[in-house]
């Protein structure tokens, strides 16, 4: 309940919503109580046809009339203990301080209906029609503001929720963003995505059954249990002596429920992984025919959800017959009780004493009504435990995704170098994703400012692992990658990222237009200037003639609206108009059309001049803009060298270029 005490901690920290969730809630529940305290008068005044005045005059009667007789009957024992002894001695005098003590209560009721005697005659009513109008217009004005209390409180209970959800959203989506990929690799986002919709919904639905239910229907349970206790706390006692076994199965239940939601959340999560990649592949999914198939996979995972679901179901539905029982044997262990005092004018039970004075009709069924007033908030509280353990487990998935470290941190006491930077050095470097599976082994190179360098080498050998450690989406295991002599992990995230532009072959845009996704990473940007970078990046032809609105067309989400080509030129023209000083070029002219090879070959090569651009590329046009090409090979570099340089003297180089190459020229 660690990772749910922190939810709470968001919620209690709207301290005005708070207080008037409190409020609410502790206003209905002293008019629930009081409502039920109708009940006295009715029995005893309205039914037996009398006025209030007329029921005060009797009380006092009958008060006075039983003090005399308690006084009467203790002179009797004082004047008979001289002439006891032993057990009688004894049992007389404890019946003495029984009846002193009653007598003592008595007492006080005699002076506070004496009390209360004046107003009653002064100010209500002096009929028993008129007596029964002012009970009930009475008890409908207390519902009527109860009842506006109790919309009060669910508007800020929903508020309070709402805001405490708010702050957990942004958080956990500030905190997805701190992640580094490595952590993204391990969660997939489907995971995320069930975080976000199906966990984050059982947090919101656990506070708002915590302040509302669970803090209202406790009220007015307590408001009910103090009237109760005011008429007879013995009685009461006696009544809930068989919660305590009830509260104990309640418990135990707990923890079943909470252990099957949590089965469930992870089930929800395989649920949207199975979606996720179906959407995403369903290009794929058609071209082999493997609907059939995909089907069947969802069908199994969605039925696994289902039992698992019912499970749930099946706990919480133990919950409500739990709860019955125990209202039902509350109820009965009173009756018994209470009927017993009443028709023998008893104020002892089984020699305990029950109730000072002897208790009335009117007050027993006061009594039984108080108690029915504490089984239904009770029944209603029937299904808390379930939904606050859903909270309880949907808050252990989310909160440890928030208490994650990245592994890419930032330095206590960050270092820069000169702009632009005069060399980038890789030293000595090692990687691996899985300790037994290297990825790179000790990759040394130098690059000055200024210096195209592409990257060749089979698949798997390490490239762009190699590039994707340049804006620290990994760092090394062993060795450094420097600015000068600035290690980046010395270095602030944003100052390294701020220098190095990106454009990979799986373009990415946003659900947005044009010109906002070439702005995109440069924001302070002009539109003449996203125009301008878009020109250089031969995409202002086709956007201007071949898209509806232009600049200001949806590209749809992830670009879907457009060609590859078209979207690898817009990442293009973002990665220009950002104009780093190092331009990283991953297979990025890979789906450029045949048509727009040359002129896009002329934009980077007037692009790359004085910045340091490094290119991984199989296109033989493309290597002819690098000044070196370095060839890699299992993780390392095998070579370095011209396109001249190397078909001379690298075999790998080579075979590269006739497997490859040549096919593509």
């Amino acid at each position: 309940m660690k990772s749910f005490a922190r939810a709470i901690g968001l919620a209690v920290r709207n301290r005005p919503t708070l207080i008037g969730v409190i409020f609410t809630s502790l206003a209905v529940g002293v008019l629930w109580g009081a409502n039920i305290g109708a009940v006295y008068p009715f029995v005893e005044v309205v039914f037996e046809g009398r006025t209030l005045q007329e029921w005060i005059d009797s009380e006092v009667d009958d008060s006075v009339k039983r003090a005399g007789e308690l006084t009467a009957e203790i002179a009797n024992l004082r004047e008979s203990l001289p002439n006891l002894a032993g057990d009688e001695h004894q049992l007389t005098l404890a019946k003495l301080n029984y009846v002193e003590t009653d007598l003592q209560a008595e007492t006080q009721a005699t002076e506070w209906y004496r009390w209360i005697q004046p107003t009653v005659h002064a100010y209500l009513p002096g009929t028993p029609f008129k007596t029964l109008l002012l009970i009930v217009g009475a008890l409908i004005i207390s519902t009527a503001i109860k009842d506006a209390f109790l919309v009060a409180n669910l508007v800020l209970v929903e508020r309070l929720v709402q805001l405490a959800a708010f702050d957990l959203r942004k958080l956990f989506f500030r905190q997805t963003l701190r992640l580094d990929l490595a952590s993204f690799n391990d969660s997939r986002n489907s995971e995320l995505l069930s975080h976000f919709t199906y966990d984050m919904n059982g947090v919101v639905l656990g506070l708002d059954t915590l302040f509302g239910k669970a803090l209202r229907e406790p009220l007015k349970m307590i408001a009910c249990l103090i009237g109760a206790s005011m008429i007879s706390w013995r009685l009461l006692v006696i009544s809930l002596m068989i919660t305590p076994p009830a509260l104990f199965m309640m418990q135990r239940l707990s923890k079943s429920i909470k252990r099957a939601n949590r089965r469930a959340m992870e089930e929800m999560s395989q649920l949207y992984n199975t979606l996720t990649e179906t959407f995403a592949g369903i290009q794929t999914v058609k071209a082999f025919t493997m609907e059939g198939f995909e089907r069947n996979r969802f069908h199994l995972s969605a039925k696994e959800f289902f039992r698992k679901s019912l499970k749930i179901v099946f706990y919480n539905s133990l919950t409500k017959p739990i709860t019955e029982i125990l209202g039902i044997g509350v109820i009965s262990l009173a009756l018994v009780a209470g009927a017993y005092l009443v028709l023998n004018q008893e104020t002892h039970l089984l020699g305990i004493r029950i109730c000072d004075t002897p208790m009335s009709l009117g007050k027993l069924f006061l009594f039984y009504g108080l108690l029915v007033g504490i089984s239904d908030p009770a029944r209603r509280l029937s299904d808390v435990y379930g939904t606050l353990q859903t909270g309880a487990a949907a808050c252990e998935r989310i909160f440890p995704v928030l208490d994650r470290e990245p592994t890419i941190v930032e330095p206590e006491k960050p270092k820069t170098t000169t702009k632009p930077h005069r060399r980038l050095v890789f030293d000595n470097i090692e990687f691996h994703y899985q300790a037994d599976q290297p990825v790179l082994d000790g990759v040394n190179l130098e690059i000055t400012f200024g210096e195209t360098v592409a990257i060749v080498g089979p698949n798997g050998c390490g490239k762009s692992t190699l590039i994707n450690m340049l804006p620290r989406f990994y760092d090394p295991i062993k060795g450094s990658i420097r600015f000068d002599d600035i290690d980046l992990r010395e270095m602030r995230l944003r100052d390294v990222r701020q220098r190095v532009g990106l454009v990979t072959q799986q373009t990415h845009l946003f659900d947005d237009t044009v010109l906002n996704n070439i702005r995109y990473g440069s924001p302070n940007a002009t539109d003449d200037e996203a125009i301008e970078a878009a020109k250089k990046a031969h995409a202002h032809r086709f956007i201007v003639e071949k898209l509806d609105d232009g600049y200001g067309t949806h590209v749809g989400q992830g670009g879907s609206r457009l060609s590859g080509g078209q979207r690898q030129r817009i990442a293009l023209a973002r990665a220009i108009l950002r104009d780093p000083e190092v331009l990283i070029l991953d297979e990025a002219t890979s789906q450029i059309d045949i048509e727009s090879e040359q002129a896009i070959h002329e934009a980077l090569e007037e692009f790359v001049r004085d910045r340091t651009a490094i290119m991984i590329t199989h296109r033989l046009s493309t290597l002819t803009l690098a000044d070196r090409i370095v060839v890699m090979d299992a993780g390392k570099i095998v070579d370095v060298g011209t396109h001249a340089e190397l078909m001379q003297c690298c075999q790998l180089y080579s075979r590269l270029h006739d497997i490859q190459f040549k096919q593509s020229a």
